[in-house]
């Protein structure tokens, strides 16, 4: 324990965020109910949808932003015939109309959606302008310009349709709004859309179905705190993933001891087999993990985002991350 009884702890947690509540949110109730002393989530979701939200913990949070620009994956009902001030149920109703269009169209429209595609960000989000969230703008009623962005649609498909409710699976690059890609349905369809449902399924590799909800962690509390802190916090850090398994897509490299200590002393060190230039995982050879380096002219490993070195052998910081068969 350290002062105000908050824990360094080291670690990610699989949310699954439930609805109603801002990402943000999500990570303050999380962060107290582990009496974590830093955290930090990796990509926020609307107040209306649910599903996966990864929250790092202590040193984990130095790896967030390869989470962050993961790939995601989406399920989503939509209402056609009804468009919103922010694209999902949460809006104002601004126009009402028919939803009298062919199959055919309907399937054009969606294929239009696939692919690279141009998207401007709803205006209810989280992007800044000249140093305020988009949303304080829109709640002033002020509108500014948000500057479209691409993306990529690798996967988008149909699942259901009937009247005027549709549901979708999408599998997106990062960036991606789930909300504009509604909107923009159905502008193509000139009958207005809006979003009613919203689940993240899967971030990077890791899926829904591996994480925990709030309810969860509180039923976990209510029966364990007030009999065993103890038990309590040994139950909570069997829910943690080690932290080099957000990075567990990079090459790894592993090296000695004495180029340990050369690494977390800010030195680099010459390799004696050729690596491709660029980020790599570093281990120790007791597989322990050090942090991320950078190859520079294929013999040189020069140190980039390391765990603290005064904390890591305090810590159970490295323990060895099994890739899923």
């Amino acid at each position: 324990m350290i002062s105000n009884n908050f824990r360094n702890i080291h670690g990610m947690l699989l949310l699954d965020k439930p609805t109603g509540i801002s990402s943000n949110k999500a990570l303050q109730i999380t962060k107290k109910i582990f009496l974590a002393e830093k955290a930090g989530h990796t990509g926020s979701l609307d107040p209306l949808a649910t599903g996966m939200l990864p929250i790092c913990f202590g040193e984990a949070t130095k790896f967030t932003k390869y989470l962050i620009k993961s790939n995601k994956k989406y399920r989503v009902i939509a209402k056609l015939g009804e468009k919103t001030s922010t694209a999902d149920s949460y809006g104002e109703i601004k126009y009402v109309a028919s939803t009298r269009f062919s199959s055919n169209q309907y399937r054009t429209a969606l294929d239009r959606l696939k692919g690279k595609i141009s998207q401007v960000p709803p205006i209810f989000s989280a992007i800044k302008y000249k140093g305020l969230r988009s949303y304080q703008y829109a709640r002033k009623g002020i509108q500014v310009p948000l500057k479209p962005r691409l993306v990529k649609i690798y996967k988008l498909h149909s699942l259901y349709r009937s009247k005027n409710i549709i549901e979708l699976e999408i599998s997106c690059s990062s960036g991606t709004y789930i909300r504009s890609i509604i909107n923009d349905l159905g502008n193509f369809l000139k009958c207005g859309a809006h979003v009613i449902f919203l689940r993240r399924m899967q971030v990077s590799s890791y899926s829904c179905n591996s994480a925990i909800t709030i309810d969860q962690l509180n039923f976990f509390k209510n029966k364990y705190f007030k009999k065993s802190k103890k038990i309590f916090f040994k139950k909570l850090k069997k829910l943690l993933i080690p932290i080099n398994s957000i990075v567990s897509s990079l090459n790894k490299i592993y090296i000695s001891l004495k180029e340990t200590v050369n690494i977390q002393n800010g030195q680099c060190i010459r390799l004696f087999t050729r690596y491709q230039n660029g980020l790599i995982c570093i281990m120790n050879t007791k597989k322990k993990f050090i942090g991320l380096g950078k190859i520079k002219n294929y013999i040189y490993l020069y140190p980039y985002r390391l765990i603290n070195k005064n904390l890591y052998n305090k810590y159970n910081l490295y323990e060895q991350f099994h890739d899923k068969k």
